[in-house]
């Protein structure tokens, strides 16, 4: 699981930043990707996401009393990592707000399925609450399109699913070797390509 997600990640990277320029092989986005993940980062530490989806995951976990589960909290981050962060959550809720299109999501939802099962045979039923992150994340890009779509350019969309597709990397690294990044952490690095959107808009 953790070589097919770093896999994903890096395949997604490299279809943005990997361009041909007449007959040569280009790169674009590397400053964006850099600017993204070092001030995402910066962002993530400061407001420490990681510490507080490890508090709603035991919060949970006392809720649905299984306290002896230690791999409930784990099991519920990975999994809302792996699924919230990907190309097709970020183009299919998109696609989804703007044009009523529901079919991307669609087909996430089946690989999804079949993440979550794999993942649950080792993490236990911390990974079924993911769904909860699922919801939120997904419902609220799809509520952002909806709303603001005229001003959603094709273009942000690709930077969102190549920065998250990094994001996805990671998730591959830490499934691998346990905790190589704080990913939660990582997560405002989405925020950065918006901003950088929003700037050349201006200028």
């Amino acid at each position: 699981m953790g070589l097919a997600t770093i896999f994903i990640g890096a395949s997604g990277v490299l279809k943005y930043m990997l361009v041909i320029d007449g007959t040569t092989l280009a790169t674009q986005g590397t400053m964006l990707l850099i600017f993204s993940l070092v001030f995402g980062c910066l962002i993530g530490q400061w407001i420490d996401l990681e510490a507080r989806m490890e508090h709603i995951g035991i919060k949970l976990k006392n809720a649905v009393k299984v306290q002896n589960d230690n791999h409930f909290v784990e099991g519920l981050v990975t999994t809302s990592l792996i699924i919230c962060v990907g190309a097709m959550a970020i183009v299919g809720a998109m696609q989804d707000g703007l044009s009523g299109d529901s079919s991307m999501l669609i087909a996430k939802s089946l690989l999804d399925f079949a993440i979550v099962t794999v993942l649950a045979s080792t993490y236990g039923v911390g990974v079924v609450f993911s769904a909860a992150a699922i919801f939120v994340y997904q419902g609220s890009i799809t509520l952002v399109a909806a709303i603001f779509g005229s001003v959603i350019s094709a273009v942000l969309i690709e930077q969102l699913s190549f920065v998250g597709s990094a994001l996805i990397f990671c998730v591959g690294a830490n499934l691998v070797k346990e905790k190589t990044f704080p990913v939660a952490n990582m997560l405002p690095a989405l925020l950065i390509p918006v901003l950088y959107e929003f700037i050349c808009t201006l200028f």
